[in-house]
């Protein structure tokens, strides 16, 4: 049970402190998991949003599932879980009762297109963190960025870019290791 409350604390807090959803959880998340607590690298906390994107749900939800297991089994995921989503239906339930009445007004408009714009900066970050850390080499390079490219110009569903960016990395990889074995 000794650890069970710094984990609900940690996902409490990045249900608390973050607006905008599962990407714009993305820099709290690593920060807390991979900074702070290091429960998990900086290549893991890639591969654990690369499978929260594959995986039906919120990615908080997958990140706060998965590190709670590694930490404390069944429990720690139950914990964790709890901890990131808590927050978000009590604050939700609030702000539903009590600024609905108020949200015509422009200042309230103009507040909320502004947190929207500072959590595409936050995205932004965490993509280039993100990228930094885990795009090596000029195969990765051009993986990344016909992707990005099949994804934001030409609509390719992310399930087939993933399962294909899969398939093509571990293509390169036999064939890296074919080739030094010569």
């Amino acid at each position: 049970m000794k650890g069970l409350l710094p984990l609900f604390l940690v996902f409490a807090k990045v249900g608390v402190f973050t607006f905008g959803g599962g990407y714009a959880m993305l820099p709290l998340l690593m920060r807390e998991i991979v900074d702070k607590n290091k429960w998990l690298n900086e290549e893991e906390f890639a591969d654990l949003a690369a499978i929260g994107q594959c995986t039906p749900g919120i990615i908080a939800v997958d990140m706060a599932s998965f590190v709670g297991y590694k930490l404390h089994k069944t429990i720690g995921a139950i914990i964790a879980t709890l901890g990131v989503v808590l927050p978000s239906v009590i604050i939700i339930t609030i702000i539903a009762a009590v600024l609905r009445p108020y949200m015509e007004i422009a200042v309230v408009q103009h507040a909320f297109a502004g947190i929207r714009v500072a959590i595409c900066g936050l995205i932004i970050k965490t993509v280039v963190t993100l990228f930094r850390s885990t795009v090596k080499g000029a195969p990765a390079i051009v993986l990344a960025l016909s992707v990005f490219t099949l994804l934001a110009f030409f609509g390719v569903s992310p399930i087939l870019l993933a399962v294909g960016a899969a398939v093509i990395s571990v293509a390169v990889g036999l064939f890296k290791q074919r080739r030094a074995g010569k």
